[in-house]
């Protein structure tokens, strides 16, 4: 599947739910207030958010939608251009099949967004694929926090966490605080 016209990270990018009104600082998504972590591979790089999974890769300038061939599927990704595989296999864990999207943008660049089918803050992705393109054990850490941070943004919209520093147990998604009395 393929959409065009999805921004790039940073650059006007869609409404998710939470957040403040339109003219508050806190309206821009969580990971554009806070940045991405992302980690680096051969063909590009790939990075998470608490419901969705980017992956971005770097094709030869001057590259058209009709050389491309992207197959999307709830736990398996297969992308090629002009006939050479570029990533191929069983993703990490399962996304959403119809929700997953791909574009080309300047035509040197493929991003392909995934939505996870678990959105936890626990459910944090070490790696891609299985048994590829993982992140270092320094990236998985900074990623697990950025998904508790995001956790507790969603949790308390009325506070930005885009800035904060977590320490102590945040593995997991951190301390579950449902069960405490407002």
């Amino acid at each position: 599947m393929r959409r065009a016209g999805y921004p790039p990270p940073g650059g006007g990018g869609r409404r998710r739910r939470g957040g403040a009104g339109p003219s508050s600082p806190m309206s821009a998504p969580f990971e554009e207030r806070s940045g991405v972590v992302p980690c680096g591979t051969p063909w590009g790089r790939w990075y998470q958010t608490l419901e969705e999974v980017f992956i971005e890769v770097q094709v030869p300038p001057g590259t058209r939608a009709k050389d491309v061939r992207c197959s999307l599927q709830s736990r398996h990704i297969a992308l090629a251009v002009r006939g050479q595989e570029v990533l191929q296999g069983k993703l990490f864990d399962s996304t959403i099949t119809d929700e997953g999207t791909w574009t080309l943008e300047d035509r040197k660049l493929i991003r392909i967004v995934l939505m996870k089918t678990n959105r936890d803050a626990g459910n944090c992705w070490t790696s891609l694929l299985e048994n590829e393109y993982a992140a270092d054990p320094w990236v998985q850490d900074q990623m697990q926090r950025k998904l508790t941070l995001e956790r507790f943004q969603r949790e308390n919209p009325g506070f930005d966490f885009s800035g904060a520093e977590i320490s102590g147990n945040y593995s997991k998604g951190g301390p579950d605080f449902s069960s405490l009395e407002k």
